[in-house]
């Protein structure tokens, strides 16, 4: 989740059931398909298509998967078309809850984020009724191949990046929303694998659950909306038990 470290919400990907797998898939494979569309099939030409391939790969999406899904993307006859939805609202205990979904249908979609809501103590808002409390921020996922942290400093600035954090296996480097497209490339260039890249919302503040029944319902909030197909992101400022960030 967002609000902690990028590569730890990766890595649970990474080592998910086959069935959390598939679903990994079709999340990803929509986004490919969108920026395709928007920007074509060749990814030295389309760097968002790039930096999904990148993502893909970490998620150990075959790449005969990968090329599928951007030659369909790519082709007249495919008719999908999905739409950029985001939903706002509170989960257990006041939780601030962002969903971003692309769907294909927009009143599917709305019915069952509101369902997931209803269902789990909280309640679907209105735009900017929790937005408010986050900030929109880059991040650049590198694999960490024993790089020497001065060098790693240099290379970022030069890519135009506003700060770096080294961990035992990635680099996680930040920036602007609007500039992650372009540090991702400059890095890239650099010599630097990129695990992801995109951008997210952080939290300003969090909010921390006692109460038992309120911990689990916001546990069963966040598991009913990842496993929806429609669903890409969430993002929340529910400061998390330790055991349920490693889990």
């Amino acid at each position: 989740m967002s609000g902690h470290s990028k590569w730890a919400n990766i890595k649970r990907k990474k080592e998910a059931n086959d069935a959390v797998k598939g679903k990994i898939f079709t999340k990803i494979g929509r986004e490919i398909s969108v920026v395709v569309k928007q920007g074509g099939p060749d990814p030295a030409n389309n760097a968002k298509l790039a930096n999904l391939i990148a993502k893909a790969k970490a998620n150990n999406i075959p790449n005969d998967n990968i090329d599928r899904i951007i030659k369909k993307a790519a082709g007249e006859g495919d008719k999908n078309n999905y739409e950029e939805m985001v939903y706002e609202g509170y989960g257990a205990g006041g939780v601030a809850v962002i969903v971003e979904c692309l769907t294909d249908n927009k009143n599917r979609t709305a019915g069952d984020v509101r369902h997931y809501f209803d269902k789990f103590g909280g309640n679907l808002g209105t735009t900017g009724c929790v937005s408010f409390m986050f900030t929109k921020k880059g991040t650049v996922v590198l694999e960490n191949n024993g790089a020497d942290e001065d060098k790693v400093m240099e290379d970022c600035f030069e890519a135009g990046a506003d700060d770096f954090d080294i961990e035992d296996e990635v680099i996680e480097v930040s920036c602007q929303p609007n500039d992650v497209t372009a540090v991702s490339q400059k890095l890239t260039e650099l010599g630097y694998t990129i695990i992801s890249a995109e951008s997210e919302m952080v939290p300003s503040t969090y909010t921390t659950l006692m109460d038992e029944k309120q911990l689990k319902m916001m546990g069963l909030l966040l598991d009913a909306l990842e496993e929806n197909d429609d669903v890409q992101n969430v993002y929340h400022n529910w400061n998390m038990p330790e055991e349920e960030e490693e889990d």
